[in-house]
């Protein structure tokens, strides 16, 4: 492989593979797709533009898709809706993208005989109880709670339907949730943090007992790229660092890093169906890949992501005072 499409490549976890790629596998040439719309901007891109090939578009356009597939070797597929909170104000969004979406670059892929990393999330598998010893794992039945999970759901299966049915040449991971640079500050780590700079008190959904296993985005990318390049054809590959912690534990961490009391939060409406506790268990990719997260402490990680926050205000700021009273109309 020498030529790689990454879809959805102008948003938070797309960025910083590009990144990723660019600094520690420069042998690759990178052609991207993002439509842009208000979770992926162009100018993330900026410092690598001359590294890369930037298309605005949309993955349900099946003939530029075709197009950009027939000149690539691979495609790694990070294009998304995925924002649970908007998943269930308008499914609509994420049918289109997440279905939709998938399969159009399934077909190019089937048709030109390309390589296909897909990227999916451990919220297809629905959640844990708090006192359950197991983690999710390759062999877990989904379950998704959300419209948002159960269109990731819905393209996983259309991956492997494709692969069996059509011999198409794909992977699929699915990872636990991202922190790092470059994420949409709707989401829970950023907005806290951005919250806390703009001198707003920090919101924690309902008691805050809601378990997530964290992971820092080059830990996920190191991981995407290893699969890509020595993954075994039809597999799945589950990418985790045992990175469990509570709502009410990361809000308070945050606090503290940050120089403000731990207790200085307010406890606003929880979301409708919230999951309780994601857990992965990584064994096969850390067995047979050989891969290993390089943020084993997650405080570190997050002094990383607060550093950026930080240090680019300019590139949140604009969207801040809309995010918050998004969710001031929902009582969040």
């Amino acid at each position: 492989m020498k030529n790689i499409l990454i879809t959805g490549g102008a948003g938070f976890i797309g960025t910083n593979f590009a990144y990723y790629l660019t600094k520690n596998k420069p042998q690759y040439t990178l052609t991207i797709i993002d439509s842009c719309n208000y979770a992926g901007d162009e100018q993330n891109l900026e410092d690598i533009r001359d590294k890369i090939t930037f298309v605005k578009g949309d993955i349900t356009n099946k003939e530029l898709i075709n197009d950009l597939v027939a000149k690539n070797d691979a495609v790694v597929h990070f294009a998304a809706e995925s924002h649970n909170d908007n998943s269930l104000n308008d499914p609509w969004p994420f049918v289109q993208s997440n279905i939709l979406g998938t399969y159009t670059i399934l077909e190019a892929v089937r048709k030109h005989g390309k390589r296909l990393h897909h990227i999916s999330t451990d919220e297809v598998f629905g959640d844990l109880e708090l006192d359950d010893p197991e983690r999710f794992n390759e062999n877990t039945p989904y379950n998704p709670s959300s419209p948002y999970s159960s269109t990731k759901a819905s393209s996983d299966l259309l991956v492997r339907a494709w692969v069996r049915s059509f011999n198409v040449k794909a992977t699929i991971s699915n990872c636990s949730n991202n922190y790092g640079p470059y994420q949409h500050i709707e989401k829970f780590i950023p907005r806290q943090i951005t919250n806390i700079l703009s001198g707003i008190k920090p919101k924690l959904y309902g008691s805050g007992e809601q378990v997530r296993d964290w992971i820092h985005v080059d830990d996920h990318n190191a991981a995407v790229a290893l699969i890509l390049e020595k993954g075994k054809l039809g597999e799945t590959y589950l990418i985790g660092a045992d990175g469990e912690k509570n709502n009410k534990e990361v809000i308070e961490t945050i606090l503290r890093l940050m120089g403000k009391s731990t207790s200085d939060y307010e406890h606003v409406k929880d979301r409708p169906g919230h999951d309780m506790r994601y857990a992965i268990d990584s064994t096969k990719l850390r067995s047979e890949l050989g891969w290993q997260p390089q943020y084993t402490k997650f405080a570190d990680g997050l002094k990383q992501t607060i550093e950026w926050y930080k240090t680019n205000q300019a590139w949140w700021q604009p969207q801040k005072d809309a995010v918050e009273a998004k969710y001031q109309a929902q009582g969040q």
